[in-house]
């Protein structure tokens, strides 16, 4: 993927106040006052696959001790801004909403981009100038269905959750979860003017709600009632139907036709951090073809390095839409619209779909 020549615009708002500031200190230089030991806030879910692809190479690579902290978004994000700059954390990882609601809180730090070398190798997606540090690696909403009790076409239509064929048999995330968000999205994007039409989102899945078995909050809730035949279809995003398709479920993912929408997960430094330099050389590992491979095979991360191996286990869920996903007609979300409706839309998806 070709790279715009202002993309590291962003990323670079410190780059020449850290130039003079190294260029002054001699043999006093930041990195030398520095610990050589990072903390980074990660995701609970895989963070021991995520220690073995990343973490270890990383450390054996630079000498860098990393120490991991995990929890949910919601409480990271808590911690973050109830710490007031004083959190003691040098990296956190992040998926996209909660980083966009932390942006709103000023309580990050633009990555510096001439310490990140690997930003001029990853996709321009995994760029924006919404946040203050790149996306590492993504995942796509669709469908996940029953193979032997709908086709593939049927399940790439948001029509199958109107279908009465279907009727009590079809699921559907709700909108405070992530894959929830992004079907709304989609659903307005289809049947709306726009892809924040929230009013055409809501008449739709509103209509649709006597077909909906449950509304779900969790993907495990999705693949068991999947697994165990009480439903046929739900959408969802691509990193659930992995393992239930290497383990023989009769089960398979698709994109949907319309309303392609696709979540990302970002490395971002926290302000206040301590240890800035040992935090942008972990981005930078972190973007490289050499992490991004590993994450992909140990974790299940597609990558945003177009130059890093997808393993043929996420190739037999997503096909070739790895490759790039942009020219599949997948898009990322509009956060800053998405945090300022959020607890409206959230309020209205109770009252006009999900409780009819």
């Amino acid at each position: 993927m070709s790279l715009p020549r202002n993309r590291a615009a962003k990323f670079s708002v410190a780059a020449v106040a850290a130039a003079l500031l190294l260029s002054g200190c001699g043999s006093d230089s930041s990195s030398d006052a520095e610990s050589k030991t990072l903390v980074l806030s990660a995701f609970p879910f895989g963070a021991e696959a995520f220690e073995e692809a990343v973490v270890k190479p990383f450390e054996e690579k630079t000498g860098i001790t990393v120490e991991i902290e995990t929890g949910s978004n919601a409480d990271r994000l808590s911690s973050l801004e109830l710490a007031g700059g004083d959190s003691g954390v040098d990296v956190m990882l992040m998926s996209d909403f909660y980083a966009a609601m932390g942006e709103e809180k000023d309580l990050f730090q633009d990555v510096n981009a001439e310490k990140v070398p690997n930003l001029e190798n990853i996709a321009d997606f995994a760029v924006s100038d919404d946040f203050s540090g790149p996306s590492y690696s993504y995942q796509l909403n669709g469908v996940l269905y029953r193979t032997g009790d709908v086709s593939a076409e049927e399940a790439a239509s948001w029509d199958l959750y109107g279908n009465a064929d279907y009727a009590g048999r079809v699921a559907f995330p709700d909108i405070s979860t992530t894959g929830g968000q992004l079907s709304v999205t989609g659903v307005a994007d289809t049947y709306g003017q726009d892809p924040y039409d929230i009013d055409a989102a809501l008449e739709a899945i509103g209509g649709w709600s006597p077909n909906i078995l449950k509304f779900v909050s969790s993907s495990t809730e999705i693949t068991n009632l999947l697994v165990q035949g009480e439903i046929v279809a739900s959408p969802t995003l691509n990193g659930f139907a992995t393992d239930l398709i290497e383990n023989g479920e009769p089960v398979a993912w698709t994109a949907t036709d319309e309303g392609r929408y696709m979540a990302t997960n970002r490395v971002l430094i926290p302000s206040g951090a301590k240890n800035v330099d040992a935090a942008h050389e972990f981005i930078d590992y972190l973007l490289s073809t050499e992490a991004q491979t590993a994450s992909a095979e140990l974790v299940g991360d597609l990558p945003v390095n177009p130059e890093a191996t997808v393993p043929d286990s996420l190739t037999a869920v997503v096909g070739d839409i790895a490759e790039d996903p942009i020219a599949a007609g997948f898009s990322t979300l509009d956060f800053p619209t998405i945090v300022a409706n959020y607890d409206t839309w959230v309020d209205r998806f109770a009252r006009e779909a999900s409780s009819k």
